[in-house]
């Protein structure tokens, strides 16, 4: 049996950058061709004006974006208000809900106990929960690290979404999906899984006896000096917290109302452009957990079939035009959030919004490319006549209980995946789409006597979903 957790000196939603989740911007910046790297005040002026341009046309109530290279910290800066019916500005410290930012912070937390001789990576998660039904797979922490569990994210069942205002206990939320099928064998596939972070979350309180938010406070926020980082609850008193939004019909409306208790450790804490700045940086320099657990961290997960899944432990582990890349978005109720760090050049980049809009992953896609040289490329976005969009309106389904619905309206096409908000696609020609959100993201119908039978989405892998209706 393993030692219980005492104690250690620190060295140290919900919705994810999932399928579909807006994490990028659109607009005329996206026509940009230069290939020289940028630094100083021109990409500061750059930046400028994309932020400008995405308060405007978004519509966006604010921004706050952090670069820095090295020690070089180029720009920490607020653009538009954090609180609109107040009219306060944004500003560097506006505090930010980051959404699964989270999981990095939860994976470091376990690496910790890891390192400290309480957890191993390979333990069962009965080990820890001998009541879960695990249906006779054997499921292990780095499954539940990886997204490659196969339990059922509680955020795509439809019975969770009537709960979502709910302050439900561990047991409650737990019992939302512990009896749901399994979605593939454990180590099989990799699926995006809010369940099995939630789960970590739980683990960390049952080795250590402290609460989730207690231990990340005393083991990660303060060693830190991480003044603005915080669990992200509604009734205490933060200062400088923005306000969050969503755009309806072109106009900016509050965000609505979830449960902080929810999101956990999947996506409950709240943060700042300087803190994620400084967060980033002390993650992989050994002063949170040491330079081996931040290999493994940032190590692409291999699948039961030796493919790569692209995912570390909390972290997203992929290449901009052949630029190695370490990053996570985050998405909850009224804000999106991008954290990135570009090993090569020591770069590192954060967007944070307070609207659903935000776009933060293209902004953060377009400064990285600017500063590291790489040509921004153009999209196309050829208009339809309502015939041809009629072509592609369906539900398709990418899984059970997870659709996604294409619809025309006002002469442009969109969609909408189940529990997240619309999206509008780019017509390429031949069938295919990019959505605004992504512009290296493809979505291709397949198109059998007039009527599209099949969405295939391009997206770190491809998938298939059906068109069922």
């Amino acid at each position: 049996m393993r030692k219980r957790f005492a104690g250690f000196g620190s060295c140290h939603l919900l919705l994810p950058v999932l399928l579909f989740f807006p994490s990028g911007a659109e607009g005329a910046a996206l026509q940009d061709s230069q290939v020289d790297p940028l630094w100083g005040a021109s990409l500061i002026a750059k930046i400028d004006s994309v932020a400008g341009a995405r308060l405007t046309e978004g519509p966006v109530a604010s921004l706050g974006i952090g670069v820095k290279r090295g020690d070089d910290v180029l720009l920490v800066k607020g653009y538009g208000l954090a609180d609109i019916e107040n009219q306060v500005s944004a500003k560097p410290e506006t505090v930010y809900r980051i959404g699964s930012i989270t999981k990095q912070f939860t994976a470091a937390a376990v690496m910790q106990l890891v390192e400290a001789g309480v957890v191993g990576l390979d333990d069962s998660m009965t080990d820890y929960f001998p009541d879960y039904p695990t249906q006779g797979h054997e499921v292990t922490v780095r499954h539940l690290l990886t997204h490659t569990s196969g339990i059922k994210s509680y955020t795509g069942l439809e019975t969770w979404q009537p709960k979502i205002t709910l302050d439900l206990t561990d047991q409650e939320l737990m019992d939302l999906f512990k009896d749901e099928p399994f979605d593939f064998e454990p180590g099989e596939a990799y699926r995006y899984n809010n369940s099995g972070f939630y789960l970590l979350g739980m683990l960390i309180e049952k080795v250590t006896s402290e609460s989730y938010k207690e231990y990340v406070k005393a083991h990660l926020f303060e060693p830190l000096g991480l003044g603005g980082t915080l669990y992200c609850d509604e009734r205490p008193i933060i200062p400088w917290r923005a306000e969050g939004y969503s755009a309806v019909d072109g106009s900016l409306v509050n965000d609505s109302y979830l449960s902080m208790n929810q999101p956990g450790a999947a996506g409950a804490l709240c943060s700042t452009v300087p803190d994620l700045l400084a967060w980033s940086e002390a993650l992989r320099s050994g002063e949170v957990v040491s330079s081996d657990s931040y290999g493994q961290m940032t190590t692409s997960m291999v699948l039961n079939d030796g493919s790569e899944t692209g995912y570390g432990f909390g972290l997203g582990v992929r290449g901009l035009e052949g630029h190695p890349q370490v990053s996570h978005g985050g998405g909850i109720n009224g804000f999106v959030t991008m954290l990135a760090h570009f090993p090569e050049a020591d770069l590192d980049i954060v967007v944070l919004s307070n609207t659903e809009s935000g776009s933060p992953g293209e902004i953060t896609e377009l400064i990285a490319r600017w500063a590291l040289g790489i040509e921004v490329p153009s999209v196309l976005d050829e208009p339809l006549t309502g015939e041809e969009m009629a072509v592609y309106e369906g539900v398709y389904e990418l899984r059970e209980g997870f659709e996604i619905t294409v619809f025309a309206r006002e002469g442009e096409l969109f969609t909408r995946a189940t529990g997240q908000n619309e999206v509008r696609l780019r017509a390429q020609g031949n069938h295919v789409f990019v959505p605004t959100f992504d512009d290296e993201v493809r979505v291709v119908f397949e198109v059998e006597g007039g009527s599209a039978t099949k969405l295939i989405l391009h997206q770190n892998g491809v998938v298939e979903a059906p068109r069922i209706r």
